[in-house]
């Protein structure tokens, strides 16, 4: 009887070793099985990123059509789809100063197909309004900083100053001046509260309903000062009818090199850059990101685009996608505490 107990009991060890085997063996081939199923999908990774793109990629901009980042878009669009090989087409999404067209990007699948081309508001939106609808910061995979966009300080030919000290010194005494920009939050209202706070003098913001309007309330004195792009005021400035008086740039402009700029004339510091730059879904794939980074730094080498870019005010910058994303965190701040210490009203 003890015999057939110990024979038993010993069956059932071997048994249970039988079954902790097995059950091994079954974690080691489930195991290899998933280590072949991710190296077959990285592979298939890896070949769809090497034929890149095969169907058609489109690139949002959060604005309507006809404004400078629009126009900066479809160069951008020519020139992608000539080296890429597939039609890059430009989709507008406009609304909420830009918020709804990179919320949709945030969104979007990170697969290499939708880009967007952002400007400024990327930086200035999330400490305007009370909520945006996506994080600036991680929300994005920063692919080029495309180029920059200095604004000048233009007066009427009604206004005495010839200067920005001639300027400063009427603008001390109450009531002020007025200045005129396209509307809340945007670069050109900002270079103006930057300047009323740098001088310490007395400012009125008047926004308007885009560029166009600003110019024609400079021109007609309704105002007494703006900044403005170069081109949208370079005819009356030939003619007279308007006074340059700096750039925001912290260096000259090739476009204007006799026009002085705030940091040399004793505004340490001061620069607004109305910056545009191409921005994918987080997660987008690297080699994705790094191939149309490489497409645009190359397009940025063509003369005829640089002087396409000159004639809308822009400057060609080209970056890396690593110092484009550095630039993102900086901006974020520096804005945040401009809107700050100039009391503007989240939107």
């Amino acid at each position: 009887m003890l015999a057939i107990s110990v024979c038993c009991e010993m069956m059932l060890q071997r048994g249970g070793l039988l079954n902790m085997r097995l059950r091994h063996l079954a974690h080691v081939v489930a195991f290899a099985v998933a280590i072949v199923s991710a190296a077959q999908s990285m592979l298939a990774t890896a070949a769809a990123q090497e034929s890149y793109p095969t169907r058609p990629v489109r690139i949002i901009v959060p604005f309507a059509p006809g404004g400078s980042t629009d126009a900066l878009a479809r160069i951008v669009a020519e020139s992608l789809t000539n080296q890429l090989g597939q039609p890059v087409v430009v989709e507008n999404r406009p609304g909420a100063g830009g918020n709804i067209g990179m919320a949709f990007v945030a969104k979007a699948p990170p697969d290499g197909y939708t880009f967007a081309l952002v400007s400024s508001s990327i930086v200035i939106n999330p400490a305007l309004y009370k909520s945006v609808p996506f994080n600036a910061e991680t929300d994005f995979e920063a692919v080029s900083y495309i180029a920059s966009a200095p604004s000048i300080l233009v007066v009427p030919s009604s206004v005495a100053a010839k200067s920005v000290s001639e300027l400063v010194a009427l603008a001390k005494d109450p009531p002020g001046l007025f200045y005129a920009s396209p509307g809340v939050g945007t670069a050109q209202h900002l270079a103006g509260e930057q300047f009323r706070l740098a001088a310490h003098v007395n400012l009125t913001h008047v926004p308007f309903n885009g560029a166009g309007p600003v110019v024609t309330a400079v021109l007609g004195s309704q105002v007494q000062m703006a900044f403005a792009s170069l081109p949208s005021v370079q005819a009356f400035v030939s003619q007279g009818l308007l006074r340059v008086l700096a750039i925001t740039s912290l260096k000259r402009s090739p476009a204007a090199p006799d026009v002085p700029t705030f940091d040399e004339l004793g505004y340490k510091g001061f620069e607004v850059d109305h910056l545009q730059g191409l921005i994918a879904p987080k997660g987008t794939p690297r080699s994705i990101v790094e191939r149309v980074n490489g497409a645009i730094r190359q397009m940025l080498k063509t003369p005829s685009v640089v002087d396409k870019l000159s004639k809308l005010g822009f400057e060609p910058v080209g970056s890396t996608p690593e110092e484009f994303a550095a630039v993102i965190p900086v901006q974020l701040a520096k804005w945040k505490k401009l809107i700050r210490e100039a009391a503007i009203q989240p939107q």
